[in-house]
């Protein structure tokens, strides 16, 4: 019996077992096929690695109502708060590929958590990015008492009396401590860091002349046009459209000490193609409504989308960045 079953395998055709062999490959790839041509088929999620409140979560919800419009599904965000946001890149990690899971965050849980944080995965290679949403820049700004009146003169202060001016922060490893560690580095000057629980609190602290400068995401901006504090440069590219007057860091002659807080979404590794191509577009006709960029420039951010190798790129360029602050500053978690 066995005799007779391998003659007859081996005189079939070669033609009809290439035809064969391509008809089954043909069938495996139908699934993620059949998924994309009907994406949307229940609610997504959006998972935040933050509380309720806070500025990943605000985007995520603004932008999520006018995607659920033109999407015609529901669109949910859920937070998953904790470890600066890689819980929240856990749960993505894990979630199956067939885009109803995405991540919401900033680009710091890709490029500056896996030098921080003794993870197990590592969002460059287990996550997709999909597209950025916003920028948020930062502003140098310090007590309004401080004797100088711009970066230069915050500088001169700084090599005057090393280790006696302190900057605040919302805390070790965020963006707004790397920016001060950046700036630190680039003007090379000696200051000490004073890490609190939030860019709120340690506004209040330069404020109340506790600390000499932080480096705010904007909230401080009120407080600016008050002349409660004192706006020394924009830490950016660009200027702030919000004062347009006011020189960037560049400008001023610390170059590269530039670091906007960027934010994006991503899918899981292996999602279609087609799936977050779809979401990508839409992305960019929600962001461009005159509604939502309203919104963002309540919290003193910018509506901004980039995809596919720009934001590719924007990530790896802002990770070497920081990888080597980490390393060269000795920066830490703690």
């Amino acid at each position: 019996m066995t005799s007779l079953t391998r003659p007859a395998v081996r005189s079939m055709p070669r033609r009809l077992l290439t035809l064969c062999a391509v008809a089954t490959l043909a069938g495996a790839a139908l699934p993620a096929a059949g998924q994309a041509a009907e994406w949307p088929s229940k609610p997504i999620r959006f998972v935040v690695g933050f509380a309720p409140g806070g500025g990943t979560d605000l985007l995520a919800r603004v932008v999520a109502q006018p995607l659920a419009e033109a999407l015609g599904t529901s669109v949910i965000v859920e937070n998953r708060p904790g470890g600066s946001g890689n819980i929240s890149v856990s749960e993505v990690i894990r979630a199956r590929p067939d885009g109803n899971t995405f991540l919401v965050a900033p680009t710091s849980v890709e490029t500056v958590n896996p030098s921080l944080f003794k993870a197990k995965f590592d969002p460059a290679k287990d996550l997709v990015p999909v597209g950025t949403i916003a920028r948020m820049q930062m502003y140098l700004v310090g007590r309004n008492d401080l004797p100088a009146d711009d970066t230069p003169g915050l500088v001169k202060m700084a090599k005057d009396n090393p280790n006696k001016l302190t900057y605040a922060s919302s805390g070790s490893g965020t963006p707004p401590h790397l920016a001060g560690e950046l700036f630190a580095h680039l003007a090379d000057i000696e200051v000490a860091h004073l890490p609190y629980k939030g860019s709120a609190p340690a506004l209040q602290d330069v404020l109340g002349g506790h600390a000499d400068y932080v480096f705010d995401p904007g909230i401080a901006m009120p407080h600016i046009r008050e002349q409660k504090v004192k706006l020394l440069g924009v830490a950016s590219a660009t200027r702030s459209k919000y004062f347009p007057d006011t020189p960037t860091l560049s400008e001023q002659g610390i170059a590269g000490a530039e670091l906007d807080i960027w934010f994006g979404v991503w899918a899981p590794l292996k999602t279609p193609p087609e799936i977050i191509e779809r979401l990508q577009s839409e992305l960019v006709k929600v962001l461009a409504l005159p509604a939502v960029e309203q919104r963002f420039a309540d919290a003193a951010t910018e509506a901004v989308a980039r995809g596919g190798a720009e934001f590719r790129k924007l990530l790896d360029d802002e990770r070497k960045l920081l990888e080597d602050l980490i390393e060269t500053r000795n920066i830490t978690a703690d």
